[in-house]
């Protein structure tokens, strides 16, 4: 019973020298322009640009299998971004991609939410919560906009609706409550930020 213990010991010893190894001589370098083309991209993951994401259309453009300006949610600021990394010239948002609009986000009328689970398999960035044969909701600030939640729903129960503005938002300071620091004194909202 012994030499069991200490051959199985011994051997899960070897195997893990031998994967830590391994690990080293043949590790996978991430590129580098691929890293910087994928910040670019705005992660939405919505596949208009002919990829199933952001990452492998940043690396089809880092070979050169791809052009700049098949990303209709980055827009033309993303292109002249692009173009900007990598040395090439400004191309127009290719229309076959889509066009640029708005950003917008999901929202599902949870009343007609008959709870079949399709949007939350087709959502790319888990932006979806709900369980089975139970209404779902959208988790607002996860959500892309990228619209793969539209087609398999089955009673057309998510609309599109533009994103909220980004408002600015300063921390409280110690001491004071988030009414306080929202608020100057009277309750005149407080302007500016320090």
């Amino acid at each position: 019973m012994l030499w069991a213990i200490v051959s199985i010991t011994l051997l899960g010893l070897a195997f893990g020298f031998g994967l830590g190894w391994a690990a080293r001589i043949f590790r996978v370098e991430s590129d580098p322009v691929v890293d910087q083309i994928d910040a670019i991209l705005p992660q939405t993951q919505c596949g208009q640009c002919n990829f199933p994401g952001c990452r492998p259309y940043a690396e089809a453009i880092a070979a050169g299998e791809a052009e700049i300006n098949q990303c209709p949610p980055g827009g033309e600021a993303g292109v002249r971004a692009l173009a900007d990394l990598l040395g090439t010239e400004v191309l127009p948002l290719n229309p076959e991609n889509g066009a640029e609009a708005p950003p917008e986000v999901a929202v599902i009328d949870e009343a007609r939410c008959i709870g079949c689970t399709l949007c939350i398999q087709a959502c790319p960035v888990d932006a979806i919560l709900g369980a089975a044969k139970r209404m779902h909701t959208v988790i607002g600030p996860e959500c892309t906009g990228c619209e793969l939640c539209l087609p398999p729903c089955p009673v057309d129960c998510i609309d599109m609706v533009p994103a909220p503005p980004l408002t600015s938002w300063r921390r409280p300071r110690p001491g004071t409550s988030r009414e306080a620091s929202a608020f100057g004194p009277a309750g005149i909202p407080a302007t500016g930020g320090r």
